[in-house]
């Protein structure tokens, strides 16, 4: 599996170490998830689970469209 190398200013070091504990991660496997997430193709892990089915509030309802209008033939 290939390796990036990339600098970064010690204060965002700093702040990705702390995301990546807190989510219980190594800072690798942390920044491969952003790479993946921003880069990478399709959809994001998990993301049909959060949004289909996701609306909390009143049943959405489309309301009539009415008819099609006439056009003319070109």
């Amino acid at each position: 599996m290939p390796q990036m190398h990339f600098y970064v200013s010690d204060e965002l070091a700093e702040r990705v170490r702390q995301r990546a504990t807190a989510n219980r991660l190594s800072v690798s496997k942390y920044l491969a998830g952003l790479v993946k997430s921003e880069v990478g193709n399709g959809w994001p892990e998990g993301y049909f689970e959060t949004v289909v089915g996701g609306w909390k509030g009143e049943p959405l309802e489309r309301p009539p469209q009415g008819d099609f209008e006439d056009r003319n033939d070109l």
